[in-house]
This record gives structure tokens, C-alpha cells and sequence, in this order.
């Protein structure tokens, strides 16, 4: 029986990133020896997109409230990198990690499967 999922998140400064997820997003974890730190996520729910291009995955967290999730997290210092935009789907913004790279976050407009 399948008893969870595992996602990766590459970085080109790992360190700095793991302490982001374990100080600002404050997602618990274990050491899985040496340092390397796995976190535990939210309840997840994965989607699959049809594409004319090369197959890609993407992660997305997700929040109830974007403008307030946005301003506890503004108020940690942490940098909005794209401001909020309404899609059909949802409204969609980013975070930008220690590393420079993009997390996006959203608030769901769909139904979401994540506590099924």
C-alpha cells in the first residue's frame, strides 16, 4: 500500500532553504542523518496537467487565506516575489527562498481533494 509521497525541492542553496522550511514555514522534520533534514508537508493532493512540451512537475503550497498567509509571512521578513493574481483556478502569488528561487503559494477557487 502506498503510504505517502516524497517531493523534491532542488536548490542551489539547500542549507539556506532547509532553514527557511524549518524557521519561517515552520514545517516539522527529521534528520534523516548527517543534517539532511526531510520535512513533513501539509496534507497534499497532486494533479495531473496534459502538455505539449517536455513533462515537468511543479509544487505549490497551499493556504485557506492568501492575503493573510501573505502578511504573516511579509511580517517575517520574507520576500513576495510575484504579488497576487487572480487565476481561474485560484489566486496565485510566490514566495521567493533564501536560494533566489520561486515557491509558489495559492488559495484554491476548485475543489481541493486533500482531506478526502
Amino acid at each position: 500500500m502506498i503510504s505517502g509521497a516524497h517531493v523534491i525541492v532542488y536548490s542551489r542553496d539547500a542549507e539556506a532553504d532547509r532553514a527557511f522550511i524549518r524557521e519561517v514555514l515552520e514545517f516539522p522534520g527529521v534528520d534523516a542523518g548527517g543534517g539532511w533534514l526531510i520535512f513533513k508537508l501539509p496534507p497534499a493532493e497532486v494533479a495531473v496537467h496534459p502538455t505539449d512540451g517536455e513533462p515537468r512537475h511543479e509544487f505549490y503550497l497551499m493556504c485557506d487565506d492568501l492575503d493573510a498567509q501573505l502578511a504573516e509571512l511579509a511580517a517575517k521578513g520574507v520576500e513576495i516575489a510575484r504579488p497576487v493574481s487572480e487565476q481561474r483556478w485560484g489566486r496565485l502569488a510566490a514566495l521567493r527562498l533564501p536560494s533566489g528561487a520561486e515557491l509558489p503559494i495559492y488559495q484554491p477557487l476548485h475543489p481541493v481533494a486533500h482531506s478526502l
